[in-house]
């Protein structure tokens, strides 16, 4: 198999570089897998901080999910074991601070990505989209629960109903990132912030994190709320949306919806 992603280890600072662009580093089951195998190196490497990153300076960051990779209709789209769903667990449990460099714009799924990392970093042509309006996709509960924890709800909610990309400035005064800098100092920043972060005690930020982790997941909704919310995502990919949304972008039109 091809390699999809460049990773590097130094001073106990890993980085792991999408480098797929002729698919826009699209998260395809290979190139998600490549990632999670990085991340399971780099923690029996015992790693301090890893940079998540492309490999380029490319206009796109990443297109998110590989789009003829998922279902067709009347399957469930973003099951538990989904590659993405993996890796997006991977990154929350990570012992270690996983930063999300930014140079281009994110979509889909690898929005999802970004916002489970644990800091983010973005130059002037960051930019964010969510977009399962664009293709009829429900989107999961526990994905939307990501967006809610971090985002004010009126900004979700114009992130999922639009589809559009949010820019840099936007993406900073609702705390998408942390920090927005030039481009031409992204790099430097962002290595810098994570040889700060090596510096301290990692035994203190790994129990941190993963506290931080369970209080932020112990919310319960009770079993029949999740049976509600599981029917409802049924109904959209068994209908005629989510299938018509799929085949539009495989066809590369627009999409009519009914």
């Amino acid at each position: 198999m091809d390699s999809l992603i460049q990773t590097s280890i130094e001073n106990g600072i890993g980085a792991i570089s999408l480098d797929n662009y002729k698919k826009r580093n699209s998260l395809s089951i290979d190139l998600v897998g490549q990632v999670l195998a990085a991340f399971e190196d780099m923690q029996k490497a015992k790693v301090r901080v890893v940079i998540l990153r492309q490999a380029g300076a490319n206009p796109v960051w990443s297109a998110g999910h590989a789009i003829d990779e998922l279902p067709v209709a009347n399957e469930e789209p973003l099951p538990y074991f989904d590659p993405l769903e993996k890796l997006l667990r991977t990154i929350r449990k990570f012992p270690a601070p996983v930063i999300a460099m930014i140079h281009g714009s994110v979509w889909g799924g690898a929005l999802d990505v970004v916002m489970n990392c644990d800091m983010v970093i973005g130059d002037e042509t960051a930019a964010f989209a969510i977009t399962p309006a664009k293709l009829g996709l429900p989107y999961n509960a526990s994905g939307i629960q990501h967006f809610l924890k971090r985002l004010p709800v009126n900004v979700v909610n114009e992130l999922f109903f639009t589809g559009m990309p949010m820019n840099s400035e936007r993406a900073l005064r609702f705390s998408i990132v942390n920090e927005i800098v030039p481009a031409e100092h992204l790099e430097q920043f962002t290595n810098d912030l994570a040889k700060l972060i090596a510096s301290r005690s990692s035994q203190s930020i790994a129990a941190f994190k993963e506290q931080s982790r369970i209080i932020l997941s112990s919310g319960a909704i009770s079993p029949e709320v999740f049976e509600y919310i599981e029917e409802i995502r049924r109904q959209v990919y068994h209908g005629t949306d989510y299938n018509e949304g799929v085949k539009a972008f495989m066809e590369k039109r627009t999409p009519n919806f009914n």
